[in-house]
């Protein structure tokens, strides 16, 4: 599988964006989100047992290049949701990750790639979520399985396209997804546990009060 370059991704943010500023904040959220997997990866292969080229634990074998092309797209179908005012479209925007799988669909990317947008929203939405909830989805389960799906969709945790756009410390997080059960905080500490906690100070969070 031909993994896109950060140049052709970005091509494809500039194609899709309604305004300047929706490239910017969405532009601009993709490349932190990557910015953390990368310090976490990172962080992985100076771990005392790391493989060879790999990484420890939950990383070990793990596509950095896969990782980053993921992070990239991810928040691709965010764009879909504008109208032609430039507002936002909250109330469905759970519905951007399936808009972003249609696009990457359209554009010709292999199901792999696709399934970085469908696959990353909150900490995985079941089919038991939506018919519970009564979310604006089709039925189905949209979670991440692979490492490399797992790694987006917990590094994106940590940034909000807020205005202003803000990182998300790991405690912060988990109490905002405890709205939605237990088990979606058991899920959470999971990522946690498997993949470390990012140094957000280190790439310009405000500390938290």
């Amino acid at each position: 599988m031909r993994i896109p370059s950060p140049a052709e991704i970005r091509a494809l943010h500039q194609k899709y964006a309604p305004t300047a500023e929706a490239f910017d904040l969405v532009h601009s959220h993709c490349e932190t989100v990557w910015s953390i997997a990368e310090q976490l990866i990172g962080a992985s292969r100076l771990a005392p047992d790391a493989v060879p080229g790999g990484g420890t634990g939950a990383f070990a074998g793990i596509e950095p290049e896969l990782v980053r092309a993921g992070c990239l797209l991810h928040d691709i179908g965010v764009y879909r949701l504008y109208d032609e005012h430039g507002t936002l479209d909250y109330p469905n925007y759970l519905r951007h990750g399936l808009l972003g799988h249609e696009i990457l669909e359209r554009e010709g990317f292999p199901e792999p790639l696709r399934r970085f947008c469908s696959c990353h929203t909150g900490v995985g939405l079941t089919r038991d979520d939506i018919a519970r909830q009564g979310l604006p989805l089709p039925p189905g389960d949209y979670v991440a399985v692979s490492t490399e799906e797992k790694l987006v969709m917990y590094a994106d945790k940590f940034h909000s396209k807020s205005t202003p756009p803000r990182f998300v410390p790991p405690e912060k997080y988990a109490v905002q997804v405890g709205r939605f059960g237990a088990d979606k905080v058991a899920a959470f500490e999971a990522l946690r546990a498997a993949f470390g906690d990012p140094d957000l100070a280190a790439l310009g969070a405000v500390p938290q009060g």
